[in-house]
């Protein structure tokens, strides 16, 4: 059994020149818990939601789907253990945000619970590809991997579709689901930077690290729309 495996932390990783700004270490750490703490909570949705599936074949798709985001979570997890903190310490203050979230938007059908997946999988991995820009060549790359998505679009667009087709009535109300699923997750993101104050200096910098401006964060926030649309449009609903 390694150090890391006996006592939940491990010696701190290989020096990194980014981490000697305490502000910008302390920003990483918060964001990885804020990462893992999402991933590991969407793996345990995306398992319960597996349950309303139809048949075997697409619980068995769904039950992928939350495998993908265990993957993620330990990388995440290890990365932190790595860094010498406790990773369930650095996640727990994110937990009661993301739980609240999923509370809101608890879908009443398998379909629903496709598009959740497939909408707010989309905006995160976009959220944090835009902070990405901003961080560290190591951190960067871990959060891009963590971020690449389930690897499950084709397969929730060719559902989404198909049950349009039978039923276009189910088009509607799936469009508005994922108007009001997109208001939900950008106010999450929002609120989320706000109130800590070391991932707000990720995202807008400091004097040695200047990040993005008021402006360039609301362009920000209109890539991440017209993300949404084009992702809303490959599902054959209305943004």
């Amino acid at each position: 059994m390694s150090d890391a495996d006996a006592t939940g932390a491990a010696p701190a990783a290989p020096s990194n020149p980014a981490f000697d700004d305490p502000a910008y270490r302390t920003g990483i750490v918060e964001l990885l818990g804020l990462l893992a703490s999402g991933e590991i909570i969407a793996c345990e949705r995306l398992a319960e939601d597996a349950k309303m599936a139809p048949d075997l074949r697409t619980k068995v798709e769904v039950a992928q789907m939350a495998t993908s985001e265990f993957g993620h979570f330990l990388k995440l997890r290890d990365r932190l253990v790595e860094l010498g903190e406790e990773p369930y310490a650095r996640m727990t203050p994110f937990a009661a945000t993301f739980e609240a979230f999923h509370r809101k938007t608890k879908p009443s059908d398998y379909l629903e619970g496709l598009v959740k997946a497939f909408v707010f999988d989309g905006l995160a991995a976009d959220f944090y590809r835009e902070i990405a820009a901003f961080l560290d060549s190591e951190t960067r790359e871990l959060v891009l991997d963590t971020m690449s998505g389930t690897g499950s679009s084709e397969f929730v667009i060719d559902e989404v579709r198909a049950a349009i087709q039978r039923d276009p009535k189910v088009g509607g109300r799936l469009a508005l689901w994922g108007r009001r699923l997109m208001g939900e997750a950008l106010s999450q993101a929002q609120m989320v930077v706000a109130e800590r104050d070391d991932l707000s200096t990720l995202l807008v910098g400091g004097a040695d690290s200047p990040g993005m401006d008021l402006a360039a964060i609301g362009r920000m926030f209109t890539r991440l729309t017209e993300a949404h649309a084009a992702r809303m449009d490959r599902l054959g609903l209305a943004s």
